[in-house]
């Protein structure tokens, strides 16, 4: 037997903040030396951070990154152990993204990143250079303080593996795996054992199988030990990296890491029997025959063993079954982690979220809420870090800490519900009838209002539960949570706008339902959610001040991923907070979260919340008329969620998607009302793209995301006409059934064909809370 121990981490690194990604690699070094490693693996770029985007194209950063290495070098601690090290380096003009591997206070191979992610959140290509000599390993003058540190003149670079006397081991570096011909194939061939990818991953809600999947399969016909590293947490933009650092041997999980944790060092270790690699790959007989012809990767002979043998004291590592999260286990984690990373290392002393009561602000809250358990269990398990952080931020004297979510709560996140006399709630009739149509909300018109919802007639209720039942729900919710909660009115500060107005002005707009103009309408809804923004950041900034906190509070923000890609939101809204832990997630994953949330947070009182109808409360209610997000948009929100996969992952225009669409839904609908709503979607999309210029900064979590800053990059000013591709949409219509086109159709059909709501904006330039 051949036994090896190896370990793999997760750092909660920092882009630019070089002291805590230096100690983090330290003592993961340490903690990996103790348990009898010989093998340590970091995260792709750790002693940088991942995240330092154009910083990488500053000289400083490189010059940083070799202090931290010569830092390392110097001490002891790679005596003994090979460490692979990820950062940034310049060879001649270009720059690579690289992995150095040290072994007994020496560099012995830099091995730079072959294949560059370039799509969805990455952007490599903007600040490094793929290495495209595959054939070669070439010299490489190290730094002149460098190499007088550790007596090494030059190092071999590029591609290549690492010869022990008893193994052989090779660095695959994240994006490699994934393409169509990875590295580890030919390495495999060439007799290397021990793969090591360092990574930079990030979180995306039911993405973990896939990654996991792609390790199994590296060594499942070819045999051999995958060690994956990869950062976990915020380090400073959009992204959570989320761990799940692991081992596999022979295409078995023998080791895996957390994927959401509030540690910054996690050290995952796995005790293996090389031996059985071999055994595998001479009993495959294809990869025999293939090894015997294979093309020769240069190597770097490392005259050392890091292999024990048979020995009854070492435990081998057995294969284990795979951890993997719900998606409402997703949402509560990560977003949370994220949340405690950033509120520790922005400086501020808290969150304060304008909670209506909704299930987007409401799910927010219970995500903070899931921190505040998160911060106290680690706590009670011991972390220094976590306990020293919270001590400072809930501002602790006298020796005190968090022991209980809620005492914590109070002292760092205040909510607030802004109520107006538009602020509803509909009774339970309603509630059910929408939950048990699982809010695909087929709506009959009658005039202005809902005549039924779901099949259920409303014209016989007529008695609406006020904003005492709104500010009920806040309130139950807050103290579940145990936040600091305050109740406001808006009406007086809307009326005193409107006075105002109406002096300039001499007129005074009125809401539709009481004879204004579409113009009046939006204007007045638009007043109310700005005024809440104003009030939000006006009351984070002043009431620590009133209660004697030390430092600021983060607004946070509560919109959701299909209301961005709808646009259903006003600009400069109470979306316009710090930062928007669900702004990557949509409103049927948000529902199924707080459906879980009730239960296993133990926030109750989210299960009556999740079961209401969307309503932005907006516009006065009527006897016959009642404000509803569906009916509002001429879409629901599953429809969007189609609309917006369709949209961003298979790429598709106007005409594509309806083609896609009239496979899906044609046993359902015409390719007439297929037709009119793949346009009243686009129409909306690009009217309303602006509104993602200024979106808070959201947690990325899906992968349709409408992110303007950094995930989507398309124009913000459209000819929401399309009229080269609506006209195309309506050629195929008149080919599928012979229909007359779009343009010729009565109001009357238009407005059926749409099935939810689309008279309600057909004849204004917006839609309620569309800020334009």
């Amino acid at each position: 037997m051949r036994l090896l121990k190896v370990a793999t981490c997760n750092l909660n690194q920092w882009a630019m903040d070089f002291d805590c990604n230096l100690n983090n690699i330290k003592e993961s070094i340490t903690q990996a030396k103790q348990a009898g490693a010989v093998i340590r693996l970091g995260p792709e770029l750790e002693i940088t951070g991942y995240g330092c985007e154009d910083h990488f194209l500053e000289l400083d950063t490189i010059n940083h990154g070799w202090e931290c290495l010569k830092e390392i070098l110097v001490g002891d601690w790679t005596d003994g152990i090979l460490c692979s090290v990820g950062m940034p380096v310049i060879k001649g003009s270009e720059r690579y993204n690289c992995q150095v591997l040290c072994f007994n206070r020496k560099i012995i191979m830099i091995r730079p990143k072959m294949w560059l992610a370039n799509d969805g959140n990455y952007r490599e290509l903007r600040w490094f250079t793929a290495w495209k000599h595959k054939d070669q390993l070439v010299d490489f003058q190290l730094p002149s303080e460098i190499a007088e540190a550790v007596l090494q003149q030059s190092v071999p670079f590029g591609y290549g593996y690492l010869r022990f006397l008893d193994t052989a081991v090779a660095a695959e570096v994240c994006e490699e795996l994934f393409t169509p011909i990875p590295p580890h194939a030919e390495l495999a061939l060439n007799g290397v054992e021990v793969f090591m990818n360092a990574s930079g991953s990030h979180h995306q809600l039911r993405k973990l199988d896939v990654r996991l999947r792609a390790f199994i399969g590296a060594t499942h016909t070819r045999g051999g030990v995958y060690m994956y590293s990869n950062q976990q947490g915020c380090d400073g933009g959009r992204l959570y990296y989320d761990g799940c650092s692991c081992v596999v041997v022979n295409g078995e999980v023998v080791a895996q890491g957390s994927q959401f944790s509030l540690r910054d060092i996690e050290v995952v270790t796995a005790q293996v029997d090389l031996d059985a690699v071999a055994s595998l790959r001479g009993s495959i007989s294809s990869f025999q025959e293939q090894a015997s012809y294979k093309n020769t990767i240069s190597s770097v002979l490392v005259p050392y063993k890091l292999c024990q043998p048979f020995n009854m004291q070492m435990s081998l590592s057995s294969p284990l079954k795979i951890n993997y999260h719900s998606p409402e286990e997703e949402i509560a984690f990560g977003p949370g982690c994220w949340l405690w990373d950033y509120l520790r290392r922005s400086g501020a002393s808290g969150f304060l979220l304008p909670l209506s009561g909704g299930a987007d602000s409401s799910s927010v809250a219970a995500i903070v809420g899931c921190m505040c358990q998160l911060v106290v269990k680690e706590i009670e398990n011991g972390d220094e870090q976590v306990k020293a952080d919270a001590i400072r931020i809930g501002n602790y004297t006298d020796g005190q800490f968090p022991t209980d979510s809620k005492e914590f709560a109070k002292r760092i996140f205040y909510t607030v519900f802004m109520g107006s006399e538009n602020s509803i709630w509909y009774k339970h009739q309603i509630f059910h009838a929408c939950l048990l149509s699982k809010r695909g909300c087929q709506v009959e018109r009658c005039g202005e209002s809902p005549k039924r919802i779901a099949g259920f007639d409303l014209g016989g209720i007529s008695d609406i539960d006020y904003s005492k039942d709104t500010k009920k729900r806040a309130k139950d919710l807050a103290d579940e949570i145990g936040s600091w909660h305050l109740d406001v009115s808006i009406d007086g500060v809307v009326s005193a706008l409107l006075t105002l107005f109406q002096t300039l002005t001499g007129k005074r707009p009125r809401y539709k339902v009481d004879g204004g103009s579409n113009i009046e309408n939006l204007g007045l809804q638009n007043i109310q959610a700005r005024i809440r923004m104003v009030l939000a950041f006006m009351l984070a900034s002043l009431l620590p001040w009133v209660h004697n906190k030390p430092g600021f509070y983060l607004v946070l923000g509560s919109s959701n991923v299909d209301e961005g890609l709808r646009g259903y939101l006003t600009k400069y809204d109470c979306s316009s907070a710090d930062i928007n832990p669900i702004g990557s997630i949509s409103k049927q994953d948000l529902r199924a979260f707080l459906r879980w949330a009730a239960v296993h947070l133990g926030y109750s009182s989210l299960a009556e919340i999740e079961a209401a109808p969307p309503t932005a409360e907006l516009e006065p209610i009527r006897s016959n008329y009642s404000q509803l997000d569906e009916v509002d948009m001429g879409m629901t929100y599953e429809e969007l969620s189609v609309y917006g996969r369709l949209r961003k992952i298979f790429r598709c225009g106007p005409v594509s998607m309806f083609k896609n669409l009239c496979y899906r839904w044609g046993s359902r609908l015409s390719p007439l009302e297929v037709a009119d709503k793949v346009k009243h979607f686009f129409k909306y999309y690009s009217i309303n793209r602006h509104k993602m210029t200024v979106m808070t900064p959201s947690y990325h979590a899906e992968s349709y995301s409408p992110e303007d800053n950094r995930f989507d990059l398309r124009q913000f000013l459209y000819n929401a006409r399309w009229p080269y591709q609506f006209s195309k949409i309506d050629e195929l219509v008149k080919e599928l059934d012979g229909e007359v086109a779009f343009g010729e159709t009565s109001d009357q059909d238009r407005s059926r064909a749409n099935g939810v709501g689309m008279g309600v904006v057909a004849a204004g330039s917006g839609d309620p809370k569309s800020g334009l």
